[in-house]
C-alpha cells in the first residue's frame, strides 16, 4: 500500500531520473504522523547539544598539550605528534658489564616531545608515563628523520642468542618526571659481532597504551659497537693522560710495527710523544715511518693535542757555553728565554740567530733530560705563556725572572 501511494504521489512527476524534491506531506500522508517540517523542531535542540559538547570535548585536548596527540590510529606511519628520544648520545662504542652512559659520561636521559612543536611535554599525565629500554638491530633505520610503525619497532627488538644471558640487564624501564626520566645501571651483556651490522641501537617504548587513536612514537639511538670487556683494557682515551702508554693514542694499536718502532727510540708514553713532536716534529714522523699517511700523522697528533698538559709543572735547562737558559713545561713548550744574561720579552727582539740558539737549546734539553732542573728549586721564577716556535714576531712570552747565569747542575737538581 505504501509502495502504491508513493508510486501515486510521482505519476505527476517528469522523466525518469528527475532531481524533483519529493513532497513532505507524503510522509504525513502515509504514516499518519507529523510531517518532517513538524518533527524537526522537536530534534534539533538535542542533536546541537551533542554536537556541543563533542566539539567541546575535542577542543579541550587541544588546550592541553599532555593530551595533544597524533590523530593516526597505532600501526599507521604517519609522522607521531608525540615522541620519545634521547637528549644525549651514546658513545660509538660500548663494552659489555659495564654500564651504559651518555658519550660524555654522564647518565643518559630520555623525553617525551611534542611534535608539533618540539617542546617536551612537562605537564598532564603523558609527562609521567612508566617507558621500557629495549636494544635494537642496528640495522633499524639510518634516517632520523624518518617515522616506522608500533609493528616495524617491535620486529627490530634484539634478543639474547641462545643459551644466553638475557641481552640486557638493569632498570629496564624508567618513569618519566615532567617528561623527561634517567636511565641508569643499564648493562649490555653479550657482543655484537654476531648481527649482520655488527651493531646495535637502544630504544625505548611507552608501556602503556594512551588511547587507541594516539600512538607515542618510540626512540631510537644511534647505532653502536658493542665489544668484550676484556677490550676495555686496551681503549683510547680521550683525552689522553700525559702517563698514559703511547699506543693509547688514535691510529696505534697494542704491540703494533708503529708501537714497537717508537719503543725502541724510548716513546713510551704520550708525554713522550709531545715531547719530540715539540721539538723535532720532523724526527718524530721519520721514527714512524715515511710511508705513514697524512691523515693518520694528523690523527695521532691532534688525539695527542688534546691531553691536559699542567702548565705549573716547569723546568729549566741552563748551558753554561753560551751563557744561556730556557723555562718550559713538562711537555717542552718553552715558555722562557735567557741570553747572555738578557731576558727578551718577544720574539721580535731576537735576532734570527737568537732563534737558532733557543731552538738549539730546547733539542740539547731534550737529550740531557738528567739536567733539568725542576721549578721548586726556582721559587723567584712563575711560569708564564710558551714561546711558539713557528718564529712569528707577534707572538709574545712573559718573564717573571731571569735564570741566574751562574746556575749550575747538582745531583740533587737531577730528574729523570
Amino acid at each position: 500500500m505504501v509502495k502504491r501511494q508513493l508510486q501515486q504521489g510521482g505519476s505527476g512527476s517528469s522523466a525518469r531520473g528527475s532531481k524533483r524534491r519529493p513532497n513532505i506531506n507524503h510522509w504525513k500522508n502515509v504514516t499518519g504522523g507529523p510531517s518532517l517540517g513538524e518533527f524537526v523542531p522537536f530534534v534539533e535542540p538535542l542533536f546541537r547539544k551533542v554536537v556541543s559538547e563533542e566539539v567541546e570535548r575535542v577542543m579541550s585536548r587541544f588546550h592541553d598539550p599532555s593530551l595533544r596527540a597524533l590523530s593516526n590510529p597505532v600501526g599507521t606511519s604517519e609522522e607521531s605528534s608525540l615522541r620519545l628520544q634521547f637528549v644525549n648520545k651514546l658513545p660509538t662504542t660500548i663494552f659489555t658489564s659495564s654500564q651504559i652512559e651518555a658519550e660524555d659520561g654522564t647518565p643518559l636521559m630520555m623525553e617525551l616531545v611534542d611534535g608539533r612543536t618540539n617542546e617536551r611535554v612537562t605537564s598532564g599525565p603523558l609527562s609521567l608515563i612508566k617507558l621500557e629500554i629495549v636494544v635494537l638491530d642496528g640495522d633499524f633505520g639510518s634516517d632520523e628523520g624518518e617515522d616506522w610503525t608500533e609493528k616495524e619497532f617491535n620486529c627490530n627488538i634484539a634478543r639474547e642468542r641462545e643459551g644466553k644471558r638475557p641481552l640486557m640487564t638493569g632498570e629496564l624501564t624508567v618513569i618519566l618526571q615532567g617528561g623527561i626520566g634517567c636511565l641508569r645501571n643499564l648493562i649490555i651483556t653479550d657482543n655484537s659481532s654476531w648481527m649482520r651490522s655488527r651493531k646495535f641501537r637502544l630504544g625505548a617504548r611507552a608501556v602503556q597504551k594512551v588511547s587507541a587513536e594516539t600512538r607515542v612514537r618510540e626512540a631510537r639511538s644511534e647505532n653502536f659497537i658493542v665489544k668484550e670487556h676484556r677490550g676495555e683494557l686496551n681503549k683510547k682515551h680521550h683525552p689522553p693522560f700525559l702517563s698514559d702508554e703511547v699506543w693509547r693514542l688514535e691510529k696505534i694499536a697494542k704491540g703494533s710495527p708503529l708501537h714497537k718502532r717508537m719503543s725502541s727510540r724510548r716513546i713510551n708514553t704520550v708525554q713522550d710523544f709531545l715531547q719530540l713532536h715539540e721539538v723535532d716534529a720532523s724526527s718524530l714522523r721519520n721514527i714512524l715511518g715515511t710511508g705513514i699517511p697524512k691523515r693518520t700523522w694528523e690523527t695521532m697528533v691532534g688525539h695527542a693535542s688534546t691531553c691536559v698538559v699542567d702548565d705549573n709543572e716547569m723546568y729549566a735547562y741552563y748551558q753554561d757555553t753560551n751563557k744561556a737558559s730556557i723555562l718550559f713545561n713538562s711537555v717542552m713548550k718553552v715558555t722562557q728565554a735567557t741570553l747572555d744574561g738578557q731576558t727578551y720579552q718577544s720574539l721580535d727582539k731576537l735576532t734570527h740567530s737568537q732563534k737558532i740558539l733557543v731552538q738549539n737549546l730546547r733539542r740539547q734539553a731534550y737529550y740531557s733530560k738528567n739536567q733539568w732542573v725542576p721549578l721548586d728549586y726556582l721559587p723567584s721564577i712563575t711560569p708564564s705563556r710558551a714561546l711558539n716556535f713557528d718564529l712569528s714576531p707577534e707572538e709574545l712570552f712573559k718573564v717573571s725572572a731571569p735564570i741566574p747565569g751562574n746556575l749550575t747542575w747538582t745531583p740533587e737538581h737531577a730528574f729523570c
